[in-house]
């Protein structure tokens, strides 16, 4: 293998790693967002929320998942808040 053929293996790994962690904090932070809702607790959720959102920003700016995906949860997730109140 060639020499810059392993630091392109080795760099994919590191930055395939990273976007997996990043990807499970996001999974992480709407689960936790989706069981203070269930739970009808507004102001964790709300909490939770604003977690969710930047999160989503975050890696939505970084490339780690697309834009409209992002769109789409964020959308879904400030509905299902409304509908708390």
């Amino acid at each position: 293998m060639k020499r810059s053929a392993k630091k392109r293996n080795t760099q994919s790994k590191q930055r395939r790693l990273r976007n997996r962690s990043a990807k499970s904090e996001v999974r992480t932070a709407v689960k936790k967002f989706d069981a203070a809702c269930a739970a009808g607790d507004k102001a964790a959720a709300e909490v939770e929320l604003h977690k969710s959102l930047k999160l989503l920003d975050t890696i939505a700016g970084k490339g780690i998942m697309h834009r409209n995906a992002t769109g789409r949860k964020k959308s879904r997730m400030q509905l299902k808040f409304n509908k708390l109140a």
